[in-house]
C-alpha cells in the first residue's frame, strides 16, 4: 500500500455520518475529485445535513489497517488486516463451518 498523505485521510459528518473521499470530492457542491479535505473552502458544508467542516472528524484512509499503529505487529497477522479483509476472514469461515455442518445430513 502507499504511503497515505493527509490529503488521501477521509472525514465523517459527526452529524449524520456522511463520508468526505477525497479522491471523489462532492459533485454536489461542485468540488473536484481529488481535493484534500483541508482545501475545501471554509463555507463548504455537509451535502446530507448541511453542518459546518468544523463537525467532521478524521477517519484515515481508505483501506488501512483500523486499530492503533502500535498494534498492528501483535497477534497472529489479523491486526494488519483491513476492515474488509477482516469481515471476509470472519464471515467466509462462518459459512465454510456452516457447509461443513451441514454437510452431516448427507452421510447415510
Amino acid at each position: 500500500m502507499k504511503d497515505a498523505t493527509q490529503a488521501d485521510h477521509r472525514f465523517e459528518c459527526l452529524v449524520c455520518g456522511y463520508v468526505y473521499e477525497p479522491s471523489v470530492g462532492d459533485k454536489k457542491r461542485g468540488i473536484p475529485a481529488g481535493t484534500a479535505f483541508a482545501d475545501l473552502p471554509d463555507d463548504w458544508r455537509c451535502p446530507v445535513c448541511n453542518t459546518r467542516k468544523q463537525k467532521f472528524k478524521d477517519i484515515g484512509v481508505s483501506g488501512a489497517p483500523s486499530g492503533f499503529a502500535e498494534n498492528l505487529r501483535y497477534g497472529l497477522g489479523a491486526n494488519s488486516l483491513t476492515a474488509a479483509q477482516k469481515n471476509l476472514l470472519i464471515f467466509g469461515a462462518l459459512a465454510l463451518g456452516f457447509l461443513f455442518l451441514m454437510s452431516f445430513y448427507s452421510v447415510d
